[in-house]
């Protein structure tokens, strides 16, 4: 077997297939289905410094080879996570990864600094980009200065290892990620979601309840691809890369493209069990091309 460990900054990863943030829960719902020891690692879904409702009901729609969601960050806040999840989650087996969002600057740093006391927590994913919550998140992801600015501020309270989470809906991502790594980015994952919207033609208005939501699904796999293309070659950190992916084949065109590690997000829902045939693809391809580790194909486009 070729040797799938990896590894971003001082984050190690038994192999390079992580669950997307907000579609795992917090890995425990899917406990049951899933061998949670085998995975690379766990990005649990949004964490605010406050509990947050969420947006109201109809928040997903399905769209041709996608999903449409504007769930809003709905979580009971980073004090229940600290008090409540991680006691359950600390000794899964695998890396677990807190998806950090906020409203203001300052709350992404607070929120972040309170995970940074948890031991067994290596890690944060900061959402500088959610592109279906009313303020903040996407105002801070598609700007370099906003993204900078949130980057600068968690790094200055965050010691361990902080991947920044982009947005695709900028002009520029390269400019964007190149922000994060000025500041103290240790990696950037990408991509969030695209925006987008349905409407429903009988009752002539928006499909979800605050009229737009994320893309993600199969349909936003091309821009995906790409985008982590130019990022790869724009920073000298390791990449993340997410959208779209279902299968082996998927996985394997995102670390060509110069990712070190990917995520799983929207397939999880139409195959809890997605992310093992991944890893399980990713060696069976490396091992019939002759390849030792999962290192000699990042980047090798």
């Amino acid at each position: 077997m070729a040797s799938l460990n990896v590894k971003i900054n001082h984050l190690h990863l038994k192999n390079p297939v992580m669950t997307a943030s907000g579609t795992f829960g917090y890995g425990l719902e899917f406990a049951d289905l899933v061998p949670l020891h085998e995975l690379g690692g766990i990005i649990v879904k949004g964490t605010t410094l406050h509990a947050r409702d969420g947006n109201p009901y109809p928040r997903m729609a399905e769209t041709a080879s996608g999903m449409l969601n504007c769930v809003g960050l709905q979580n009971k806040g980073v004090d229940h996570f600290c008090t409540h999840i991680y006691p359950q989650v600390r000794n899964i087996g695998t890396e677990v990864i807190v998806n950090v969002s906020g409203s203001t600057v300052d709350d992404y740093a607070e929120c972040a600094a309170r995970i940074d006391a948890l031991d067994d927590i290596h890690a944060i994913e900061l959402n500088i980009s959610c592109p279906n919550v009313r303020q903040g998140g996407m105002a801070f992801g598609v700007t370099t200065e906003g993204a900078a600015s949130v980057v600068k501020a968690v790094r200055a309270r965050y010691s361990k290892t902080l991947i920044v989470k982009l947005s695709p809906n900028v002009t520029s991502v390269a400019d964007i990620a190149r922000a994060c790594e000025a500041e103290g980015a240790d990696s950037v994952s990408l991509i969030n979601t695209l925006m987008g919207m349905a409407i429903d033609i009988e009752r002539r208005k928006p499909v979800l309840s605050i009229a737009t939501g994320g893309l993600s699904g199969p349909a936003v796999k091309p821009v995906a691809l790409r985008m982590v293309w130019q990022v790869a070659k724009a920073v000298s950190i390791p990449v993340v890369g997410l959208g779209g992916i279902c299968t082996a084949t998927d996985a394997i065109e995102f670390l060509m493209a110069g990712a070190t590690a990917i995520e799983v997000g929207t397939a999880n829902f139409l195959d809890p069990s997605v992310t093992i045939k991944i890893r399980d693809g990713i060696n069976a391809w490396l091992d019939a091309h002759g390849c030792e580790s999962v290192s000699e194909i990042v980047g090798c486009l």
